[in-house]
């Protein structure tokens, strides 16, 4: 599965994201038959489209491409999801 945490630097929701998401992977890495998960980072600095659509939305979270939630992540959330798509 493909994590992708759309953010920018110096915000500090997007580091609380990232340590969320950074949690939650660790939980799945040390649970045998747990989805394995793969994270990209993307800056709305260095990318004009997402820039122009979520600006205002940072930190964005997209799973496989499709947006599981944005400005606070709930841990509890986000691994029943993962589970849930696993």
């Amino acid at each position: 599965m493909r994590l992708t945490l759309i953010g920018k630097p110096g915000c500090h929701l997007c580091d609380d994201a990232r340590e969320v998401v950074a949690c939650v992977r660790e939980e799945l890495a040390a649970t045998p038959g747990s989805p394995r998960t793969t994270l990209e980072e993307r800056s709305i600095l260095d990318d004009e489209a997402l820039r122009a659509r979520y600006a205002e939305e940072i930190p964005v979270l997209l799973i496989d491409d499709e947006v599981h939630g944005y400005w606070r992540l709930d841990p509890v959330r986000l691994k029943t999801a993962l589970l849930a798509r696993g």
